[in-house]
């Protein structure tokens, strides 16, 4: 019996150390993070361009999520490239960190950058400058949204699994937006100590909707949604498990409403959860189709 309580009180000393030091570890990760450098390769993206037959193409905008690389220009995108070039559409797949010469991390991600690559592919003789449309998923989404919120080259954006705010980057201190703007780092909505146990457990949309609950940061960092200057889609989880994108969505289209937003918006909630959207891509041609081509001068 000596023996037993012997062993348990080590391995109770044993746990409460370990958990001195991860949190010595935590805090000293988040403490001395470098919130003033800008990182590595700043402003710098990976782009691949996708053709379609014949000239005056309309152009859509790819955006990956928080995985990073360039997942629209692979074979998990290939299916969704195909049916748009099969509409008629020219495709750009763009990564914006997480591959060679860009971004180690989603961390204050230049949106000019990404809009430079984007007005250059435009350049292309094949490719109609005036109809530009940019689609992005969940981390992606929020990328989408900031880009046709900042500049009205895009006449249109479709959010999937979108976020209504900036968050944070992802990274090992989380202490800064996931995007920045001309050097200058957007308002984002913080994390709390409280949502640790989540992310130790992996439960993240337990994490987001902590964050969440800061409502007057939510707001701070709100994106300007009614600045788009076209239509809107939004493609969300009832079931999402990474994040409360059905409710977000939700606010963005409240939003729209509230500032007599004066183009078409749509908010289609899936029955499923984060990844719901691959079985139901056609939505997009749909919208791209009676929303996009009938404006601007995008007719094929």
């Amino acid at each position: 019996m000596k023996l037993v309580l012997s062993v348990f009180k080590w391995l109770l000393v044993a746990i409460i150390a370990l958990f001195i030091l991860l949190f010595a570890y935590a805090n000293y990760t988040v403490y001395s993070f470098d919130t003033e450098t800008l990182p590595e390769k700043y402003g710098e993206v990976e782009v691949k361009l996708f053709l379609s037959e014949g000239s005056n193409q309309p152009l859509v905008v790819g955006l990956g999520g928080a995985d990073g690389g360039n997942g629209w220009a692979g074979p998990h995108g290939e299916k969704q490239r195909k049916l748009l070039q099969s509409n008629g559409y020219a495709f750009l797949s763009i990564a914006y960190f997480g591959a060679e010469n860009i971004p180690k991390s989603l961390d204050r991600i230049a949106i000019e950058g990404v809009h430079k690559a984007v007005i250059e592919a435009a350049q292309n003789p094949r490719i109609n400058q005036n109809c530009i449309s940019v689609m992005g998923v969940s981390r992606g989404g929020e990328l989408a949204l900031l880009l046709g919120s900042y500049y009205q080259e895009y006449k249109s954006v479709i959010g999937i699994v979108p976020g209504s705010s900036v968050f944070a980057a992802v990274n090992d201190a989380m202490t800064t937006p996931g995007f920045s703007h001309n050097r200058k780092s957007l308002p984002f909505v913080p994390v709390p100590w409280s949502v640790t146990p989540d992310l130790l457990t992996g439960n993240l949309r337990g994490a987001f909707e902590k964050m969440m609950q800061n409502t007057e940061a939510m707001e701070a960092s709100a994106i300007k949604v009614e600045n788009i200057s076209g239509p809107v889609l939004l493609i969300s989880g009832a079931e999402d498990e990474q994040w409360p994108s059905m409710e977000m969505s939700e606010i963005i289209i409240n939003r729209l409403k509230a500032n007599d937003f004066p183009f078409q918006s749509q908010h289609i909630a899936l029955v499923g959860g984060h990844n719901e959207h691959h079985d139901n891509f056609d939505k997009v041609i749909t919208f791209l189709n009676t929303q996009v081509l009938s404006q601007h001068g995008c007719g094929l």
